[in-house]
């Protein structure tokens, strides 16, 4: 296992960090503790020294989990992170919910706590100010009850870094991932702030490791064993990144997560340049059907097109068909879909098209959209 310096707090983290949203569960919801605790067990044994929760995963239980599993162990290695949501609190409510988790967890302090899923209106309306939550997260440090205080985040790239500026935190937890690049310029910030930089969703929430097109394949060298090892080799291929988060469910799944984090090395000089070709083959194959420019648009009967092509492109480029079918389904039951990284897609599906024609005439690529439409929705629908 390597391990990275997590900004400059002085912490050491191991390279990858064992999330503990994804643990077994029992059928009423709470965490499966006879296959759990075993599977962080066995991470610990294996050199992990980084576990993240939360205060809501798996309806609180994550946290019990956890603290089950480091019951009698040196906590001088171990870094326990978790996280408080503050959309809906001010520091009264963030330190009971503080109390109840040094309880589930059964420790007498935290590592890093982050204010949970923040975006700066959050914390201008609730962190701030007498009596707001980082008020409360200071005293808390006084006490020894946290060590850090860090956030995660998935506002915009923008208010990320005017989080990352005010100056009041030790570290940041950001999605990043081969197909999810738009938190590079948060992650630079962060880095130069010298706060601590963790990576959660590096195998895009277990998407990529569906992920298996022919051409990718074809292109990635062969010291790469799956499309996994290849996700989390190349985020932590950055070396501003301290710790890449993986939510692991199995006990194969920590063995081979384990190996892809023990290269010193994670992707080489030629490796590296491999991948890159291989992102640029892909997205080059993608563009062939749609840039996602949006001249078509709008629809006069609200189909969003570019949306339901770049669901294709998933499925059609990327090898996510499972990925793309469940995003259409969404779709059609009226729901938002946040690509990240890419777009949202919010609208009708392609099987709402009324063939008016309208679309095709806008397109610079000279794509036969309504063809195209029907071929989603027959693929996808």
């Amino acid at each position: 296992m390597q391990f990275r310096d997590y900004g400059k707090t002085g912490l050491r983290p191991s390279a990858l960090g064992f999330g503990a949203m994804r643990l077994p569960k029992r059928e009423d919801g709470t965490c499966d503790y006879d296959v759990s605790v075993p599977m962080l067990v066995k991470g610990l044994d294996l050199g992990i020294t980084y576990i993240d929760s939360a205060w809501g995963y798996i309806n609180g239980t994550s946290e019990v989990a956890v603290g089950r599993a480091i019951q009698g162990r040196d906590r001088g290695d171990l870094i326990i992170s978790t996280k408080i949501p503050i959309r809906d609190i001010r520091g009264k409510e963030w330190r009971e919910r503080l109390e109840i988790q040094l309880q589930r967890f059964d420790t007498p302090y935290i590592d890093i706590m982050h204010m949970h899923n923040l975006h700066w209106s959050q914390f201008e309306a609730n962190g701030l100010g007498e009596g707001g939550c980082l008020e409360a997260a200071r005293q808390a440090q006084q006490e020894g009850l946290i060590r850090y205080l860090a956030f995660s985040s998935h506002d915009t790239p923008e208010n990320v870094v005017r989080l990352i500026e005010t100056g009041e935190f030790d570290g940041v937890t950001l999605q990043y991932n081969l197909l999810d690049r738009s938190m590079e310029d948060p992650i630079r910030a962060a880095h130069a702030r010298g706060l601590g930089v963790t990576v959660m969703g590096p195998v895009g929430g277990g998407r990529m490791a569906m992920w298996s097109p022919q051409q990718a394949q074809e292109l990635w060298p062969d010291t790469i064993r799956s499309a996994p090892d290849l996700a989390i080799r190349w985020v932590l291929s950055n070396p501003e990144v301290s710790v890449a988060l993986s939510g692991m469910n199995g006990l194969e799944m920590i063995d081979e997560n384990v190996a892809s984090a023990a290269h010193a090395e994670p992707l080489n000089a030629e490796e590296n340049a491999a991948v890159q070709a291989m992102l640029g083959r892909l997205q080059s194959f993608a563009n062939l059907y749609c840039t996602g420019c949006d001249y078509c648009m709008p629809c006069p009967n609200d189909v969003d097109i570019p949306g339901n092509f770049l669901l294709m492109n998933f499925h059609r480029v990327y090898g996510m068909t499972d990925y793309a079918r469940a995003n259409y389904a969404k779709l059609a039951n009226g729901e938002k879909v946040n690509v990240r990284g890419h777009r949202t897609i919010e609208g009708l599906v392609a099987s709402e098209c009324i063939q008016c024609g309208e679309c095709e005439p806008k397109c610079p690529q000279n794509i036969q959209i309504i063809d195209q439409l029907e071929e989603v929705a027959a693929t996808l629908g």
